[in-house]
């Protein structure tokens, strides 16, 4: 357990550094096809499901590597 609270640690500092120091990098994040972003008026709605799919299968595989 306290290995993967490391491990999960270090991944959230990496994507810290990365978004304060290099933001660029990440900047096709949310705009992939398939996030739906609807805005009228007042109000804006943005449902990000192929960003949230890709995120997922990357934790996935990362949590199977260190699991073995």
């Amino acid at each position: 357990m306290a290995r993967l609270l490391i491990i999960a640690g270090s991944i959230i500092l990496v994507l810290g550094l990365i978004l304060q120091f290099a933001p660029w990098l990440l900047n096709w994040f949310g705009k992939l096809p398939g996030d739906i972003r609807v805005e009228s008026g007042r109000s804006r709605i943005f449902i990000p499901i192929t960003s949230m799919f890709i995120v997922s299968v990357i934790v996935t595989a990362l949590i199977n590597i260190f699991r073995r």
